[in-house]
């Protein structure tokens, strides 16, 4: 992150929270403090170290923090050099009573005073919210169109973004067990021939699967139908109590953050004659 961002965020009284690059500067802060003691808990196998750093370009010090987390099982990596490839294997080496490491590590930069264990939940959460955007840059053409028309290409961001949203709750609501990409619940959702066919007043959609896992997404789409006709149904315009719309977020809101139905509200009781 450059340091004129920083400065400006520094001015502003702003919080930030910045993943460092690699350079040699601080791979050698990575070489000074490794085999050090402190090394605090920073969650999920995670653990940091708090130091301070002074990189070229940046005016002062800033506080850095190094996370690392060691490597499950045996690694191998690959690679080629001067044209010649090579391998390296980490593993333990019992017999030899030697035991070798690998680890994948990051380098925060941040001017907040939040503890280690804090700031490692608050990157992850970052990093998750990345791949949302990820998504859409990558899986739904959200940064092919460029014009020199502003409204056109805002119109255009806006609608992506809102069908984006529309579907990840669709497919939430088809699969409650996990979310799902679109470059696979598109495929596993849509690839149907439908035929809409009427009688006696009724609207039926017949969907005819092209791939071998159609059973389970028409029990998923099975699902989404059943639970929108219920919802519909309470939803009723007479009844004038709340709306499709909210009963899919309040669905979800009490499927994915575990938030329970509002309270529901007694009515007063009638003490003049003695009833509730």
């Amino acid at each position: 992150m450059g340091e004129s961002m920083m400065t400006a965020l520094e001015a502003r009284d702003q919080p930030y929270l910045f993943k460092l690059k690699l350079s040699k500067n601080v791979k050698r802060h990575i070489g000074r403090i490794f085999r050090e003691a402190g090394w605090s808990d920073a969650g999920q196998g995670w653990e940091g170290k708090d130091g301070e750093l002074l990189l070229t370009g940046w005016e002062a010090k800033r506080r850095v923090v190094v996370l690392r987390r060691a490597l499950k099982g045996e690694v191998m990596m690959a690679g080629e050099d001067d044209g010649q490839p090579w391998l390296g294997f980490i593993e333990a080496d019992r017999k030899a009573g030697k035991q070798i490491t690998g680890y994948e590590y990051a380098v925060l930069v941040t001017n907040t005073d939040y503890e280690i264990l804090s700031l490692g939940q608050l990157y992850r959460d970052r990093a998750d919210a990345e791949n949302a955007f990820d998504e859409l840059k990558n899986q739904w053409g959200w940064g092919g169109f460029t014009t020199h028309d502003l409204h056109r290409c805002q119109l255009a961001a806006r609608t992506v973004a809102l069908v984006y949203n529309w579907w990840s709750l669709f497919v939430r609501l088809a699969n409650p067990e996990s979310r799902l990409e679109a470059i696979t619940s598109r495929p596993w959702l849509m690839a149907s021939v439908g035929r809409r066919t009427e009688h006696a007043g009724q609207t039926t959609i017949i969907l005819t699967g092209l791939h071998a896992h159609f059973e389970k997404a028409r029990a998923a789409l099975m699902r989404v139908s059943t639970l929108l006709q219920g919802w519909s149904a309470q939803a009723a315009e007479q009844l004038a109590t709340t709306t499709v719309w909210l009963r899919v977020c309040d669905h979800l809101k009490r499927l994915l953050a575990t938030i329970g139905p509002p309270p529901t509200h007694r009515l007063l009781e009638n003490h003049a004659n003695g009833s509730g």
